[in-house]
């Protein structure tokens, strides 16, 4: 290992030897040479760890660049046994324009229609639709009006439809779509004030009306024969926390929490109760949980590159 072109391991060696060569040194100071090197050795190895060679996330190393794709010789577009996603005409189109031919610029004669030959176009349409209940009002021979009732959920003179709601929570909440921009989208696209508390809010009650999914996600992972835990570093109003994971082939459950030990392990519910093989990265708090442990590959292989 070199820093700065200071080659840190020969000087090691070079210092250790020559305190290991020194007869006039007291055992005192030999051993305190000793403890000197050894804790400059553990200090100067943890200055070569990366993304590469140890657990440390690929957004700690420093002055991170992309590696350049190596050429495949491949073509551009879709390889051979690939499912592609080319356009399918179907047969309930939204819209149907029938093109007529202009008689006028054909030659002379008698013609009749045999069909049609027909493209298809796919597009969006983006747009705002209001739509105004009106709650009929009737009103007996002595004044007493009566009024319609009005469809379960329409309970103020203006509010947002369900649609708008998810489609919002969509964005937030599947693309990670951050509020302000959000905002500008309905602003600029659909010329609709969006409002960011009516965001967290839309957030919020799917929250709520998932809480049996959530219940059965847990369950499902809890008593699955195989599962992978990892947790990484977010930022939540400014603090760190950590965002604890655990998944398989089917299911996957995301736990933020403002510890990363077992106390958010335990908060998250899913571990205590598991029996299967948890595969994860040898975080010793894993092992508190009891079960079946598999050790993860990919560190191996890190650790592996440093050694």
């Amino acid at each position: 290992m070199k820093i700065e072109n200071i080659d840190i391991e020969a000087t090691i060696a070079k210092a250790r030897r020559l305190v290991n060569e020194d007869k006039n040194l007291s055992a005192a100071t030999q051993s305190m040479f000793e403890i000197m090197i050894l804790l400059i050795t553990l200090l100067a190895s943890r200055l070569n760890l990366n993304s590469t060679n140890s657990s440390k996330p690929p957004s700690s190393d420093p002055n991170r660049k992309k590696k350049p794709k190596s050429k495949t010789g491949k073509k551009p577009g879709g390889q051979k046994g690939h499912v592609g996603t080319t356009l399918k005409k179907i047969d309930d189109p939204d819209k149907i324009k029938e093109i007529k031919i202009d008689r006028r610029k054909l030659p002379a004669g008698q013609y009749r229609q045999v069909g049609f030959e027909s493209r298809q176009v796919f597009d969006i349409d983006i747009s705002r639709v209001v739509t105004e209940y009106r709650a009929q009002i009737l009103e007996d021979a002595n004044g007493k009006q009566f009024i319609a009732s009005f469809p379960e959920g329409i309970t103020k003179s203006v509010q947002y439809g369900t649609g708008l709601k998810a489609h919002s929570v969509y964005m937030s909440q599947f693309q990670l779509i951050p509020y302000n921009r959000i905002q500008d989208y309905f602003a600029d696209q659909l010329h609709i004030p969006v409002s960011e508390g009516s965001i967290f809010n839309f957030n919020m009650k799917a929250f709520r009306l998932l809480a049996d999914f959530q219940g059965h996600v847990k369950n499902k992972l809890a008593a699955s024969d195989l599962a992978h835990a990892d947790e990484t570093g977010i930022n939540i109003d400014g603090k760190r926390h950590w965002l604890h994971c655990v998944s398989n082939n089917d299911w996957t459950f995301y736990h933020p929490h403002e510890k990363r030990g077992l106390d958010a392990i335990n908060d998250m519910g899913i571990l205590p109760e598991f029996k299967g093989t948890l595969c994860h990265d040898h975080w010793k708090p894993y092992y508190k949980i009891d079960c079946t442990h598999a050790l993860c590959n990919a560190h191996h292989l890190r650790e592996l590159t440093r050694a």
